[in-house]
């Protein structure tokens, strides 16, 4: 899960940052509107987490422009505005929680995983493709019937390619949603494409049939149902 925390207080963005990537969470900071804005149109985020006093442009503002394209992404706000009618116009304006400053953090990651739940409860349990299921809940993955064991990297590159299934998934987007921690790392690293090699080996071990597809500097997808 990749997240982007939008916070111009240094230490606080610099304390949830620390603290989800603990948690497993690849998270990315910006520390005004223009800034956040600017890193979701070049990037893909599960969640957001957007504080309303920002610098530059309101976090108001960045919500209104978030929803305008995006209905997706989850987004919860924490702020020191704590009247009733700035929840409600959160909310209304397309929040989907709304946090009131100060917090615990517990809490916060708390209602994280519940928002990103109820995002993924959306999506069905089991995921067909060809001759590969993969169920989301049990974590069990079969080609042709047959139970195959991953390690949980591998099973979250395959189910981030599966449920992208009708587009090139780029290097970086696939390590940022997979990976946990920090993706400064990304650009030195062959670990997602030896976990990829090793993926594509244990499914096509009976088959013979390469189920990913790595199109040469655009990215990987899964071989389609009719392929």
């Amino acid at each position: 899960m990749k997240l982007l925390i939008v916070e111009d207080e240094k230490d606080l963005n610099y304390a949830m940052t620390k603290a989800l990537r603990k948690e497993g969470y690849a998270s990315d900071s910006a520390y005004d509107g223009e800034e956040a804005l600017k890193m979701l149109k070049a990037n893909e985020y599960d969640l957001v987490i957007l504080d309303l006093n920002l610098p530059k442009i309101d976090g108001i503002d960045v919500l209104k422009k978030i929803r305008e394209n995006d209905l997706k992404t989850r987004v919860i706000i924490v702020s020191a505005r704590s009247e009733i009618d700035d929840r409600v116009l959160g909310l209304n304006l397309g929040a989907n929680d709304y946090v009131i400053k100060p917090f615990d953090f517990k809490e916060l990651e708390a209602r994280i995983r519940t928002s990103l739940r109820i995002n993924y409860t959306s999506s069905p349990t089991l995921l067909v493709i060809g001759d590969i299921s993969l169920n989301t809940n049990s974590k069990e993955v079969q080609v042709k019937g047959k139970t195959i064991s991953l390690t949980s990297k591998e099973f979250g590159i395959l189910e981030y390619l599966m449920v992208n299934k009708d587009r090139l998934i780029s290097n970086f987007e696939l390590f940022s949603h997979v990976w946990e921690g920090n993706t400064d790392n990304y650009l030195y690293t062959d670990t997602l494409k030896y976990h990829i090699h090793t993926l594509k080996r244990k499914l096509s071990q009976d088959t013979g049939i390469d189920y990913i597809i790595n199109k040469r500097n655009q990215g990987y997808r899964i071989r389609g149902n009719d392929e």
